[in-house]
């Protein structure tokens, strides 16, 4: 007679596969977050790339998708890349924008981000939620985010993504960025998948149709 609590041969079989399986999956999303980083570094270099060419009359917003498991792998990469390009050397200068931060700046300049804690305490996040929406708007991002002037290799990348939800869908800090950003390419450091229509936070979120991005792969 089995011991009590202890596993049946099937059960042991079906741990394992789903080792097995957690092991590959985590491999496969491991080696396309590489590709991906080759990819990057790949177009960072490439004149047509940084002048917006070659995309017809899109504009060059593109997507870098990774597993939300390798967030830390993420923001290391676009941080060595921002090093990298202050040294001078490099045909491309990264501006990096962390959506949160911009969020905080925003509130800060309206002067309610000290007031916020104590208003989600007193009404609810919901109500919280809901005010910070009239007030944390795509177009409020949009002006947030841009500079002057824009320069000859700048190439703009978007984090906190997902630090920033659910304050912010990033279609539509999109459809506000359109006219602003123009001139240089856009990257969007996106912590789980685009489909050439449609956004997934997280592989899990539905997060908003969109068609006028590329996937750097």
């Amino acid at each position: 007679m089995a011991r009590q609590g202890a596993k049946s041969p099937r059960g042991k079989q079906t741990a394992t596969r789903d080792i097995v399986a957690e092991h590959s999956r985590a491999a496969r999303a491991q080696a396309d977050f590489s590709h991906r980083c080759e990819a990057l570094r790949a177009h960072l270099l490439d004149a047509n790339f940084l002048e917006n060419k070659g995309i017809g009359n899109e504009i060059g917003f593109f997507t870098f998708c990774y597993d939300p498991a390798l967030e830390m792998q993420a923001r290391t990469f676009f941080a060595a890349l921002e090093r990298e390009s202050e040294a001078g050397d490099k045909p491309y200068r990264i501006v990096s924008r962390n959506l949160y931060d911009v969020f905080l700046n925003i509130c800060e300049k309206r002067r309610i981000l000290k007031a916020i804690p104590v208003q989600e305490a007193k009404h609810g996040t919901a109500s919280q939620l809901k005010q910070l929406s009239k007030i944390c708007t795509p177009a409020a991002f949009a002006e947030a985010i841009d500079y002057e002037p824009h320069e000859r290799g700048d190439v703009l990348v978007l984090t906190g993504v997902g630090e920033v939800y659910p304050f912010l869908r990033i279609h539509t800090l999109l459809d506000n960025l359109h006219v602003r950003f123009s001139d240089i390419p856009v990257v969007i450091a996106y912590p789980g998948s685009y489909t050439g229509h449609s956004f997934s936070l997280f592989n899990s979120l539905s997060d908003g149709n969109y068609y006028r991005a590329f996937d750097l792969v």
